[in-house]
């Protein structure tokens, strides 16, 4: 009996080889968004479970339940859709709409009644929880404290921890220290860049006292004055590179991003945890008498 040789690309059971080109991915050039899909998840910091962030109207992100859910059980302020890689505060008119985690973490009180079949899911989130507490796959955050937060600086230089920052006449609230911020564009091997966003060792902008405002035309606050990274000196196009969080490197290019930019529209009333009314300053080092 003579065995019947393999024809080429075939496995042995004469079934063809399928081989699949990878496809990268890309941001079309129209989208009001550069995030990809890959970079949108996390894990809610309470709960454990996933959740996809998306950029709202207002540039403020927002984490929304991963999937969608009809329309009727969820209310109407509570109703949001994407288009484009945006999520909106209102349905689109469809029959299915999206949700803001909040109203689903197991971890958080709820002040209103809701739907059977928000609670059904709220239910199945917090046997997810649990389960992965017990098997210590996920360890909770703390409970955060009903007072006011005090401002963390910089023990050599006084800095704060998450500095306010003026650029494109508009203020925003980093999310970390200034020399700590890493771009936000996918590199060649399709990992987050490594970089940072100041350029040089020199500093970019100029901390200054200027008035607590709120908006245009309101009184200031009893604060006064608050320490702001001024970055108005720079050229337009730099200002817009610190805005959209990229090194140098991939200032002009068309990369996409792994991450949202962590700059947050600064609010003194909601953010007055993190005003500083003190200039940052060097700690001067005396040189030891000989």
């Amino acid at each position: 009996m003579c065995p019947t040789p393999i024809p080429a690309g075939r496995h042995w059971d004469g079934s063809p080889h399928v081989t699949r080109r990878s496809r990268p991915l890309r941001v079309a050039g129209t989208s009001p968004s550069r995030l990809l899909r890959a970079g949108q998840s996390r894990c809610c910091r309470q709960c454990g479970n996933r959740i996809d962030l998306y950029q709202r109207t207002d540039q403020r992100p927002i984490a929304l339940y991963p999937g969608e859910l009809a329309a009727a059980d969820v209310p109407e302020s509570s109703r949001w859709h994407l288009s484009g890689g945006i999520a909106h505060p209102h349905g689109d008119g469809s029959d299915w709409c999206r949700i803001p985690h909040a109203l689903l973490c197991p971890r958080r009180t709820l002040t209103c009644h809701t739907a059977p079949g928000l609670e059904a899911i709220r239910r199945q989130l917090a046997v997810r929880t649990r389960r992965m507490i017990d098997t210590g796959a996920f360890t909770p955050a703390p409970a955060t404290s009903t007072q006011p937060a005090t401002v963390t600086t910089d023990a050599g230089t006084g800095e704060p921890d998450r500095p306010v920052v003026q650029m494109l006449l508009c203020r925003y609230l980093a999310e970390r220290p200034l020399n700590d911020l890493r771009c936000v564009a996918q590199t060649r091997h399709r990992h987050r860049c490594t970089h940072t966003i100041p350029a040089h060792a020199s500093p970019a902008g100029t901390w200054r006292l200027l008035p607590a405002t709120t908006q245009h035309g309101q009184l200031a606050l009893p604060e006064g004055l608050m320490a702001v990274y001024d970055l108005g000196q720079l050229p337009y196009r730099e200002q817009l590179r610190w805005r959209a969080q990229r090194c140098s490197a991939h200032a002009v290019s068309g990369a996409a991003e792994l991450a949202l930019a962590g700059w947050q529209p600064f609010d003194p009333l909601l953010h007055r945890a993190h005003i500083h009314t003190r200039l940052p300053h060097p700690t001067v080092r005396r040189r030891p008498r000989s």
